[in-house]
């Protein structure tokens, strides 16, 4: 499993916004967005191209455009949502499936209550969208449900994640093709499995608490 921490200003101004419990829902949903297309920049340099000879104003050349099959986008729902739009704002012609989990809040393990996803992801590159990597479980679950269906390779963008969550996916990612692209690698879990410094539920600070 290969781990991409983003260093960049931008990158971390924008989280510095988010962390902030002032800042109001309408932002973080924006912010969230701008981050996101920067992160993404990141995590798709490696997706796969083919080349295509096209016409300048001037004359023929050869550039590339993306492979098929078409990389699949992954927003693990609810708080995933709100990472989207940044996502395809990048690469609008990928396709986008998606997963709904739930976290127990006394046991802290994943349950998938919803999924819309091709039967067959043979070859695929996927894109998984999970704003907090904390204890690991709903992001682990989501990538291994991937790769039951064949998909090749998955990279997953956090906004941030603990070192407890890194340590538990690479030990349920094992042998599998992964590479996770974050905002920032933050301290450490609480006691309640969420990310220390953090930036609080980012489902609730996308959408509200019902």
């Amino acid at each position: 499993m290969r781990v991409h921490v983003a260093d960049h200003p931008l990158i971390t101004h924008k989280l510095t916004v988010l962390r902030n419990k002032e800042t109001p829902s309408p932002v973080f949903r924006a912010l969230t967005e701008e981050l996101v297309t920067l992160l993404a920049y990141e995590a798709t340099r490696n997706v796969r191209v083919e080349p295509v000879e096209i016409e300048t104003p001037v004359t023929t050349t050869t550039g590339v455009t993306l492979s098929k099959p078409r990389p699949l986008v992954v927003p693990i729902l609810r708080a995933g949502l709100g990472m989207l739009e940044g996502m395809v704002r990048l690469m609008p012609t990928a396709e986008v499936g998606f997963l709904g989990m739930v976290r127990n809040e006394e046991t802290l393990e994943p349950t998938t209550y919803a999924e819309r996803l091709p039967e067959d992801l043979s070859d695929r590159q996927c894109f998984v969208l999970d704003p907090m990597l904390a204890t690991g479980g709903s992001l682990g679950t989501a990538i291994e449900f991937l790769f039951k269906r064949g998909a090749v390779d998955v990279t997953a963008i956090c906004i941030l994640a603990a070192p407890e969550g890194i340590a538990a996916l690479e030990k349920a990612t094992e042998g599998r093709d992964v590479t996770i692209v974050l905002g920032a690698l933050d301290e450490r879990l609480n006691e309640n499995g969420y990310i220390v410094p953090g930036l609080g539920d980012a489902g609730d600070r996308l959408y509200g608490t019902v």
